[in-house]
């Protein structure tokens, strides 16, 4: 496994977008479309297309996000592999690479992100990965998981 992150750019947008999850997995993720709209409207988002070798797997979208109120937040909010791709590896390995592009590139010692509770698969992935609940919600009621380095 070679994994590495590309940003979305004209060149791959379309093969991005075209990524597709499981059909049970459904309501717990907007689709790669509707996230790179998101982006689109809001320049604090990073959308990454998920590569093995020259092999698009996947799609995560992260940023910082600060206001007068706070220090500054960096988010992993969206990550998938697509669904020709699961149950290989790809979602851990995705998220620990993440996480170590995200330390380098903020420099934050906390992540967030957030999650159904009833995402099971997800939820354990996360929990895996050294993410924890920290009892709270965000706007769309996700509960709140962080990531906290050494």
């Amino acid at each position: 496994m070679n994994l590495h992150f590309e940003p979305v750019s004209p060149e791959n947008r379309t093969k991005v977008e075209e990524l597709q999850i499981l059909p049970e997995q459904a309501g717990f993720i907007e689709s790669v479309r509707e996230c790179m709209a998101e982006a689109d409207e809001f320049q604090e988002w990073k959308p990454v297309g998920i590569y093995d070798g020259d092999l698009l797997v996947g799609f995560a979208m992260y940023g910082y996000f600060s206001d007068s109120q706070t220090e500054g937040e960096v988010w992993l909010d969206r990550i998938l592999i697509d669904r020709r791709y699961q149950k290989k590896g790809y979602g851990k390995a995705a998220v620990l690479a993440l996480l170590k592009r995200l330390q380098l590139e903020y420099g934050n010692k906390q992540i967030y992100l957030s999650v159904y509770e009833n995402n099971e698969a997800a939820v354990n992935l996360y929990q895996q990965t050294g993410f924890q609940f920290n009892g709270k919600l965000d706007t769309k009621g996700e509960k709140i998981m962080s990531f906290q380095s050494n």
